[in-house]
């Protein structure tokens, strides 16, 4: 007995250190404070407790240690897995976690830390204990009437522990709040366990879901419809649509200068982030939103993509495009522009294939080509652990691209703005890194940099091979780069304190930019309505002069006056609106981030039906995605898609096959150029080249050059 409780303090000490030290619960009060103290008491004697039913003295103590190893090593994963996307290992990440290893090994190394040998300085512990005979074998078996008592008590524990939780937060399993109000009333093997019940109630659905389910989703589809403005309604009509997918890019640093600070001379100098985007962003040529918010969960990227092209949300758990990306029935962007103006649809992204399940998610968004890293020159030198770096991948992607029949709808998805930010060497070398506590931080602006200068030599290269103008092109921040548990670190940055950094702080960051270029257009503005990317769909789909009004789309064109002007997030209660914002259980000002603690009636009144909006999208959103109810969906016009008729291997050959058949009536760039390639427009350089070192003050040269630069 006296091993197991002595088991059962050190797990606990560790989940304590978890709790404080790791993960982000938000406590609200000393009582919240109280049960995460209590919490792994009672799942913790439970588990190890179990080792007392054998009557094998040997192997109850080598199965009570196998147990305290899974449950460390449980721990210690979601500790790591929380530092970067700020939730807990649910089963259906473990499930996906073959599709979205790839890849990850130097990131995972990244997030390791020295605190985290508190996870295993324990084992090394017991081990010098049990050598030095301090801890010692007891060859008495347990009494199995007393191994019942143990049982009873943390069952007992734990029914007091959720009956307390209840008290401060009513409803807190049935509703779903957030995984972190699980995991700080409860904890976190409770949480594992409610996650897999949930799982298994989720898959259920879409086994059990009927044709009449459908109908809930069809008559809140019409009643939220959003008419298309009519100013801007077809404007961009049978152009190429392009998407560029900036990877964890966000709305804050659109017309940032990082400011750094000579050590020696105190001079300060200001460095503009993203000079090039920034013109796009206020560009008549555009449509720029500076309150567009991302709306991905756990999937990330994929979940970004999903919002995109979908125009529904990701799921609760886990990622859209590995648990059902590969099986639902689909109406995607690319299969709705193929049969109603005949699109050719491609990705291309320097990635593996299988990494989030793209090669079977695609086939079912209905898109004819996927270039991945399979068909890139990708070596060390131009590549890190998540794919090719942009310039590379921009460049080298023309080979391809520029086959492609007209009109086309491509998506070019960035990679080297991803975490961890690693430092660029020899010539991209140069932009200077912030100077905070965090490393992650300092880095990501000059990756940033990097992405900008791609994203305008790509620009460049449209332009010059005179596809710009019959063109458009959306450029969207996919999620966060920066955490919310690294934000604090951020504050200074962004002439915050760190110490009164709050979680309206938090959701304001949430924004990511989300720009639609229409080339010659002169209407352009920044848009100041509230958004997401779940938006995204139906407004690309009225500037091409598509009528959306039957599709499965939960979405609202963003130009539309109709539109609500309201941002749900994918986790329950957090949404944003002009007047107020709720996120993490706290109502702010949306204006001035002023906390509101006893809202008026008329607040109230706004509270309550914002969440039930927010509750009743979200509610639809999964009603889609779990039960697959496209499949029952109404005839709309659109044929059902056949995923099994899509192959991304020889994509070069096939798309120089249907050139060759069509001849003189190919619409690729190449036959448009002659049958000529269009490589040679392509130019780059190097951060170096751009920003050249400056010659000494008395040399002609630099005289040259200084007034050059003026």
């Amino acid at each position: 007995m006296g091993f197991t409780i002595f088991l059962v303090v050190l797990y606990w000490l560790k989940t304590l250190f978890a709790y404080f030290f790791k993960f982000d619960l938000d406590f609200d009060n000393s009582f919240q404070v109280f049960l995460a103290i209590f919490n792994p008491i009672s799942s913790t004697l439970l588990l190890i407790g179990l080792a007392l039913y054998i009557k094998n003295t040997k192997v109850y103590y080598i199965f009570s240690l196998v147990i305290y190893s899974a449950l460390t090593f449980w721990l210690f994963s979601n500790s790591t897995y929380f530092g970067e996307f700020t939730d807990f290992v649910t089963l259906n990440t473990l499930m996906a976690s073959g599709k979205v290893s790839a890849g990850l090994g130097e990131s995972a190394a990244n997030l390791f830390n020295l605190t985290d040998l508190f996870f295993i300085i324990d084992f090394v512990l017991i081990a010098f204990l049990m050598i030095k005979k301090i801890i010692r074998f007891d060859k008495r078996p347990f009494n199995k009437r007393a191994s019942f008592a143990i049982t009873s008590v943390s069952v007992l524990a734990f029914t007091v522990n959720l009956f307390l939780a209840e008290i401060d937060r009513p409803e807190l399993l049935t509703r779903g709040f957030s995984n972190t109000y699980v995991v700080r009333y409860l904890g976190i093997v409770p949480f594992t366990m409610y996650d897999a019940i949930n799982t298994y109630k989720t898959n259920q659905v879409r086994k059990e879901a009927k044709p009449t389910d459908v109908n809930e989703v069809e008559t809140y589809i019409t009643e939220n419809y959003a008419a298309p403005n009519p100013d801007t309604y077809g404007i961009a009509k049978g152009r190429n649509v392009i998407y560029i997918h900036l990877e964890s890019f966000q709305q804050f640093v659109i017309n940032y200068k990082l400011k750094i600070t000579d050590e020696e001379t105190e001079a300060e100098t200001e460095y503009e982030v993203t000079p090039f985007l920034n013109t796009l962003f206020s560009s008549k040529e555009t449509f720029a939103f500076d309150n567009f918010f991302h709306q991905v969960k756990a999937g990330k990227t994929s979940d970004a993509e999903t919002l995109m092209e979908d125009s529904f949300f990701g799921l609760p758990q886990g990622s859209f495009f590995v648990n059902n990306g590969g099986k639902n029935t689909l109406q995607a962007a690319p299969d709705i522009l193929a049969q109603t103006g005949g699109y050719t649809s491609a990705v291309f992204h320097g990635n593996v294939k299988s990494f989030w399940n793209r090669n079977e998610a695609y086939k079912h968004l209905g898109y004819d080509y996927f270039f991945d890293q399979t068909y890139f020159d990708v070596d060390k030198s131009n590549s890190f652990q998540y794919g090719l770096h942009d310039k590379y991948m921009f460049g080298d992607s023309i080979e391809y691209f520029e086959h492609l029949q007209q009109p086309f709808y491509t998506k070019f998805i960035t990679v080297s703005n991803h975490y961890p930010y690693v430092e660029f060497e020899g010539d991209e070398a140069g932009f200077p890194l912030a100077n905070t506590d965090d490393d992650t931080i300092n880095g990501y602006f000059a990756t940033a940099n990097y992405m900008d200068t791609s994203v305008r030599e790509f620009f460049d290269y449209l332009k010059a091979s005179d596809i710009y103008k019959n063109s458009i092109i959306v450029l969207y921040g996919d999620h966060y780069g920066i955490s919310n548990s690294r934000n604090p670190n951020l504050a200074e940055l962004l002439g915050k304190d760190k110490e009164t950094w709050s979680n309206y702080d938090n959701a304001m960051l949430q924004r990511v930019p989300y720009m639609v270029v229409v080339p010659g257009m002169d209407k352009g503005y920044v848009n100041h309505t509230y958004g997401g990317e779940v938006d995204n769909l139906p407004t690309l789909l009225h500037l091409l002069g598509i009528d959306n009004s039957k599709y499965p789309e939960i979405g609202q064109d963003l130009l539309s006056p109709n539109r609500r002007n309201l941002l749900t997030m994918r986790t329950t209660d957090n949404w944003v609106d002009s007047v107020l914002t709720s996120y993490a259980g706290r109502i702010y000002k949306t204006e001035t981030g002023e906390e509101i603690t006893n809202p008026d009636p008329e607040t109230q009144k706004r509270i309550d039906d914002n969440n039930a909006q927010s509750e009743a999208q979200l509610k639809i959103s999964d009603a889609i995605t779990t039960g697959d109810l496209i499949r029952f969906w109404a005839d709309d016009g659109l044929k059902a898609l056949d995923p099994s008729k899509y192959s991304y291997n020889n994509g070069l050959e096939k798309a120089k096959a249907i050139e060759k058949k069509l001849g003189d009536k190919s619409t690729s760039i190449f036959s448009q150029n002659g049958n000529k390639s269009t490589k040679k427009l392509w130019k780059t350089q190097t951060y170096q080249e751009l920003n050249p070192e400056p010659e000494p003050e008395n040399s002609d040269v630099s005289s040259s050059i200084s007034s050059s630069k003026k």
